[in-house]
């Protein structure tokens, strides 16, 4: 039975969602009454929980062509960054949980993740091409610390030379600069940073459990010093709360040696626009009529336009003036040159198949 959990505000200290909306699969739903009987008492801390997964496939794929990839790898389910407009919560509701607290509380770590991939690019006729790690979650989320699962993805891909993207909030990816080095030495690592806010008080409410604004930018300068290709991502752009800093962003990451950027719209598939909503109203009361219309002139009058094409970017007025100053910003600080190396193309003629599992010890 799937639970529409309005939780006590002091259990979401921290927490990016407020409430856990209903999971669109289950047949039921449970609403909680106060009848007047005494109740225990409610934690004022919502505890994280981890339970395993053991992997059947690793790579996922896809053919939209909204993405510059055509596969991508994500070690974990859920993410305790809690950002609130993350587009992967509906995905939740899979697995019986809520796309709310639950996206934040009770993630899935896909065990035996490394030997499915082996064993994927073993097979006869894979052709190669970068792999994108963190499509749906975040592979450097605070549970990386403790599985470590997206560090031996990346030394099985330096192992058989194949090229990989990253796109990470976290300053955790800095533990694997030795790996992302060498990678970066043969021309098989892209890493994007993304970037919401310069405002360390929007980003606690808007990203609770995510790098401070001063630690992704300290991770774009460690990166770039260490001759591993970066840019950054101003995602989502966000209509009257943080469109006005997007000149700013792409500034702060240039000055810290980001060679590319790109940008995306905010995105309110399903369950996400609800949240969102109910977020706006808990945190930014005074601004969430102008928000939620700025973003619905750019989605038709609609919450959210899944149409490729649409879905990234927008339309209409407003959305056409965020991408005219984005591309003039680009223009006057010098990102997205075709010389930079950064934007050169991975190399996929390395490849060379890794070794079976079996043929370790023989």
């Amino acid at each position: 039975m799937s639970m529409n959990r309005h939780r006590d505000a002091r259990v979401r200290k921290g927490r990016g969602a407020t409430f856990d909306p209903h999971n669109r699969f289950a047949p039921s739903v449970s609403e909680a009454v106060d009848d007047g009987w005494w109740q225990e008492a409610v934690p004022e801390r919502l505890a994280t929980e981890v339970r395993d997964e053991r992997t059947r496939s690793a790579l996922s794929w896809n053919t939209s062509p909204d993405l510059p990839f055509d596969r991508s790898l994500n070690p974990y389910r859920g993410c305790e960054h809690g950002c609130i407009y993350c587009y992967a919560r509906p995905s939740h509701a899979y697995w019986d949980l809520s796309p709310g607290l639950d996206f934040e509380t009770q993630l899935i770590a896909r065990t035996g993740l490394v030997e499915r991939l082996r064993e994927e690019l073993c097979k006869p006729g894979y052709v190669c091409r970068p792999i994108n790690l963190s499509g749906n979650t975040d592979c450097y989320q605070p549970l990386e610390a403790e599985r470590g699962t997206t560090r031996a993805i990346l030394a099985l891909l330096l192992e058989c030379r194949h090229p990989v993207t990253l796109v990470t909030k976290s300053a955790l990816i800095l533990r694997d600069l030795d790996l992302l080095r060498a990678l970066a030495e043969q021309r098989l690592v892209r890493v994007m940073v993304s970037l919401t806010s310069l405002d360390s008080d929007l980003k606690r409410a808007l990203e609770p459990r995510a790098a401070s604004p001063e630690a992704r930018l300290k991770v774009i300068r460690t990166l770039g010093a260490a001759g591993v290709p970066v840019g950054t991502l101003a995602a989502p752009v966000i209509p009257g709360l943080t469109d006005h800093e997007l000149e700013g962003l792409l500034e702060a990451a240039r000055e810290a040696g980001a060679a590319t950027a790109g940008w995306m719209l905010l995105r309110l598939p399903r369950e996400v626009a609800p949240l969102f909503a109910a977020w706006l109203e808990a945190h930014y009361p005074e601004r969430a009529g102008k928000v939620m219309s700025l973003i619905r002139q750019c989605r038709g009058g609609l919450d959210y336009d899944p149409r490729f094409g649409h879905r990234m970017r927008g339309r209409g007025v407003f959305a056409d003036l965020l991408e005219q100053r984005f591309r003039r910003a680009c223009r006057q600080l010098g990102l997205n040159s075709p010389d930079s190396p950064a934007a050169m193309r991975l190399d996929t003629t390395a490849f060379r198949p890794p070794h079976a599992q079996g043929e370790l010890f023989s």
